[in-house]
């Protein structure tokens, strides 16, 4: 079982969006993953991107790159 940690939690309108901010992600190799939403928080699509906290610049220029809009930007331990 991983430790649990403060982290960003990114939460998108649809799973097509968390897709794609995945894809974009990996090719940017910038940090992260796709997980669950945790269930503190309440979103429209079933997934999220989980990244370090000090990392919320990074993605939200990947997202403004890509085109992407999150539906709520959150700090959680995950």
């Amino acid at each position: 079982m991983r430790k649990k940690e403060l982290m960003l939690i990114v939460t998108f309108h649809t799973t097509a969006d968390a897709m794609a901010m995945e894809k974009r992600c990996k090719q940017l190799q910038a940090p992260g993953r796709l997980i669950p939403v945790p269930r503190s928080i309440s979103a429209g699509c079933g997934l999220c991107w989980c990244a370090p906290t000090d990392s919320q610049e990074q993605i939200r220029a990947v997202m403004a790159q890509v085109g992407l809009r999150e539906e709520a930007m959150h700090t959680c331990m995950v």
